[in-house]
């Protein structure tokens, strides 16, 4: 369906349109133009991720004489959405890595460990190594984690060909051990398991390109018929938007993968290549040659332990408690949700980023000068949602259930196109 001559244009073309989409894309969250603000405020940013990282250089731009201090513990800066590429075996490891600091302004302090306690009452935060810094304003960015423990039988030490275990949220080493388990499975056949958690989850469309990928992969190389897809899907849909569903749930009857409603993996077998799912009738056991593990994922202790949560919603989640259009805290307006961490109902993508920023940039700076922001996010996320190599579905949605349309008429939301594969693949890292 589609491709380059259903437009009239040229793969040159396209790959010319892609990288320019690719930029007002991610160019739609708004850049700072305003000018300058004096404050000595105390700035902390938890987490160096794609928010925090892009709202230290936001503010460091907009402020003169504040203190920003980010805290991340980790050295390599994640572009995660590669990981699929990755643990697709389209992309070495490497492709995903770069060193935290090459992304931090001058102008900031650096405190390269983790938070481990907040108190929001006294406005300071507590590093893993014991240091305290104290803050005017604490903005979140932490992220999710990935709760592997919740999953019985798993051990990072099993992913790999020897035992047909993807596991390709975990880092961008073990999406390349994956890669060869999903390698090995498309050569030899049999059945392959995916699916996704019950919880909410960074980039929620990964595990249906995972199995979209496989299959293609099977096909390509021409063992499509020993092998056996079967999807997982933590409730009664394949994706959360309706349109989408009905498409994912079409592509995938025309190509032969199966579906099961309402299956959450709770444990799997190593030794003898069975998965357990928790089911609304009780457990089901399925035997597996390859199964691609997606844990449940949830904010940070040092979020909930702080008092932070959503006391009503995805409470064993533990997500930041903001207001969904201002992304400020419920309870302690001195605090803002940046990215992933929000317990807003949609936005965990690095598209959705984009549009966090000028929105926490502009309630935090107007907060500074006694004023009230003017911003809104409007839940805008982003899945290029590849449905084989070379071909994906651009996805873009918000708090409604519409679609929204970056590219009116030369995009076509629902449609497999080459362009949007470009998008993904080419165009949105270097962005």
């Amino acid at each position: 369906m589609g491709g380059k001559h259903s437009l009239g244009m040229s793969r040159r073309g396209f790959m010319t349109m892609a990288t320019g989409g690719a930029v007002a894309l991610a160019a739609s969250g708004g850049q700072s133009a305003a000018q300058p603000v004096r404050s000595n405020a105390r700035i902390v940013i938890m987490g160096a991720g794609a928010g925090g990282a892009s709202m230290a250089n936001r503010l460091v731009r907009r402020l003169e004489g504040a203190q920003i201090t980010v805290i991340d513990g980790r050295a390599e800066h994640w572009y995660q959405p590669g990981f699929t590429l990755i643990g697709a075996g389209l992309r070495p490891a490497g492709y995903a890595v770069t060193k935290t600091t090459d992304w931090l302004p001058q102008g900031i302090d650096f405190i390269a460990d983790y938070v481990t306690e907040i108190d929001p009452d006294a406005h300071r935060v507590t590093t893993r190594g014991g240091q305290r810094i104290d803050y005017d304003y604490l903005i979140v960015a932490s992220g999710t984690v990935l709760d592997w423990d919740a999953i019985e039988g798993f051990d990072m030490a099993l992913v790999g060909p020897e035992h047909g275990i993807s596991a390709h949220y975990a880092s961008p080493e073990i999406a390349e051990l994956s890669a060869r388990a999903l390698d090995r499975f498309t050569d030899m056949g049999g059945v392959g398991l995916f699916g996704r958690p019950a919880t909410e989850l960074k980039c929620a469309g990964a595990p249906v390109k995972m199995c979209f990928l496989a299959e293609d992969m099977a096909d390509r190389k021409g063992t499509r018929e020993r092998a056996q897809f079967i999807f997982n899907a933590q409730t009664d849909n394949l994706f959360g938007l309706g349109v989408v569903h009905h498409r994912v749930r079409q592509f995938m009857e025309e190509r032969d993968i199966g579906y099961r409603f309402s299956h959450v993996l709770k444990a799997i077998d190593p030794a003898t290549k069975v998965a357990t799912f928790a089911t609304p009738q009780g457990d089901v056991r399925t035997d597996y040659d390859f199964i691609n593990v997606v844990p449940p994922q949830r904010a940070a202790p040092a979020i909930r332990e702080a008092g932070l949560s959503d006391p009503e919603r995805w409470v064993d989640q533990g997500w930041l408690h903001v207001d969904r259009n201002t992304l400020r805290h419920m309870r302690y307006p001195n605090i803002f949700g940046l990215g992933d961490i929000n317990g807003v109902p949609r936005g965990k993508t690095a598209a959705s980023v984009k549009w966090h920023l000028p929105v926490v940039e502009d309630h935090l700076i107007a907060d500074m000068q006694g004023l009230e922001g003017t911003r809104q996010f409007c839940g805008y996320t982003s899945c290029p949602l590849i449905t084989r190599v070379g071909r994906a579905l651009l996805v873009e949605f918000n708090f409604t259930e519409n679609l929204h349309q970056s590219f009116p008429g030369i995009v076509s939301p629902l449609e497999e196109l080459w362009i949007s594969w470009a998008m993904k693949v080419f165009a949105l890292r270097p962005t």
